[in-house]
Formats: structure tokens, sequence, C-alpha cells
């Protein structure tokens, strides 16, 4: 099998052995612009996903780097929570200098830890999920990359285990931004009550999961880092009417972080 193309917004397809053909394409509104789920890109997507012509590994590289200007800190290495936060957090490393160095290796045969019922089985499956690679960081500053920390209660067993290892300082940075708001988009976030950026704890979240610090990425260096390759093919083909007629509009929907829904929503 190869890449052809993207299904384009609204396009209803047909494949055959012989062909693509395009049925229709469902027209948007006069002046809408695209509202592309921006969490496919922070970490729905496999990372060899293509979206909007660029491979999804490459934006979350960028939006490490982005990162990296926002957030950097005084440390020895930086690693990640095997393995959808890896992107950024080579990304990070490149933009800081710092060596990327795995500090912990998945156990291949636990199961994912979020769709354990309650929080103490979830927690339970962190420390069995993953071994320690002490020697790599017994005695040094370590900046932990996540792709995202939604109710905050998975990654502060990873820092007790890291500290208990020998680590000297852990620093935690995210590779987006505080997810506040629900999605009524059709993807399961958990209730507002339940994020930890709506709960009291989040003022103080460094101590509240036991790290030295915690920065996110803003939400205009997650825009940027996902539509900045868009923009620059945009202006490339910026002659090419039908080109540009196909792509559209940029738009991406940031509803889980912002509030900001790509629709109007009936109370």
């Amino acid at each position: 099998s190869r890449y052809y193309r993207e299904v384009l917004p609204g396009e209803i397809v047909k494949i055959s052995r012989y062909d693509v053909q395009t049925l229709d394409v469902v027209p948007r509104p006069e002046g809408d612009p695209s509202a592309f789920c921006i969490f496919e890109y922070v970490y729905f997507a496999r990372p060899d996903s293509i979206f909007e012509g660029q491979m999804v590994y490459s934006v979350r590289r960028r939006c490490g780097q982005q990162l990296a200007i926002e957030a950097p800190v005084e440390a020895d290495l930086v690693s990640t929570v095997p393995e959808s936060a890896t992107p950024a957090a080579l990304g990070y490393a490149q933009k800081c200098g710092l060596p990327y160095v795995e500090v912990l290796c998945k156990n291949r045969y636990v199961g994912r830890t979020f769709i354990q019922p309650n929080m103490r089985l979830r927690q339970l499956g962190v420390a069995k999920k993953f071994g320690v690679l002490s020697d790599n960081f017994k005695g040094k500053r370590v900046v932990i990359i996540d792709d995202s920390i939604v109710r905050g209660n998975t990654i502060s067993p990873i820092i007790k285990l890291l500290r208990e290892s020998g680590a000297k300082e852990v620093h935690i940075r995210v590779a987006s931004p505080p997810i506040r708001f629900p999605c009524y988009m059709g993807i399961n976030i958990p209730t507002k009550e339940e994020l930890i950026a709506n709960r009291p704890e989040f003022h103080d979240l460094a101590n509240y999961i036991g790290a030295d610090s915690v920065v996110y990425l803003s939400v205009e260096g997650l825009v940027s880092s996902v539509q900045e390759s868009i923009k620059a093919r945009q202006a490339n083909e910026n002659s090419l009417k039908t080109q540009k007629s196909r792509v559209g509009k940029i738009g991406h929907c940031t509803a889980c972080l912002t509030g900001e829904y790509p629709v109007e929503l009936e109370w």
C-alpha cells in the first residue's frame, strides 16, 4: 500500500480497483474556516499519520522545540514517559543542546493504564508499566517531556519512581496546553471537575505531583507549531489557484484548550 492523498473535509470518496473518485464534497458555509481537531496532533494520531500535508511526528518535534524556547531549564538530560512524547522530547533536547537519554523502559506485557476503572488501579498500573534505567540519570537533573497531563495522577508515581531511583531534580515540561473544557465533537474528555487544570491543585501543580517545576506549552505555541509548514506550503502554492482552493483557510479546533467552539452550542 502507498499514501495517495488525504480525504478532504466533507468529501465522499469511492475507491475501486481501478481508481479513486470524488462523488461529492459537502460545501462549507461561506467564510467558515475548517476546524481540524488540534488534539489529533498532540496525542490521538499515530506519529506516521499525515494530516493537512504534514507528518504528525514532525509537528510533535516542532512542539518540543517551541517548548524549549518557551520553557528552558537548567538540567543535565531530557527524557520522556515512553513513548508518545518521544518526538517532542527529541525536539526539546535538540533545541536546548541537552542529551536525550532514556530513563524508563516500558513493560510490553502490561495494558493501558488510562482504561483502568479507578485512580488507585491506574497508579498501580503505572508502577508495573515501567522499568527504571537508573544508571542513566542517578545524581542528575532530569527534564521529562509529556504530551499532555489530563488528570495528573499517572505522572506523580513516575516522578516518585525517578526520585527514589536517584534523580537529583525532576522537571516536567508538557508539549501541549492545559486541557480545561469538554469536547462536544465526539472525543471523550473527562468531566471538567476531573481535569487537573480546573482543580485547585493546579495553582501549585509542581508541589501536587512532586516535581521541581511544571510548564505547559502555550496555545499560541501549539498553533504556530501545527500551522508553520501548512503556511509555508500555501505560500508556495499561492500562484496555483486550483491548489489554493483545495487547501482553503487554515483552521483548527482548540475548544478543549480555550473554550472557543467552532460551532454554536445550544445550552
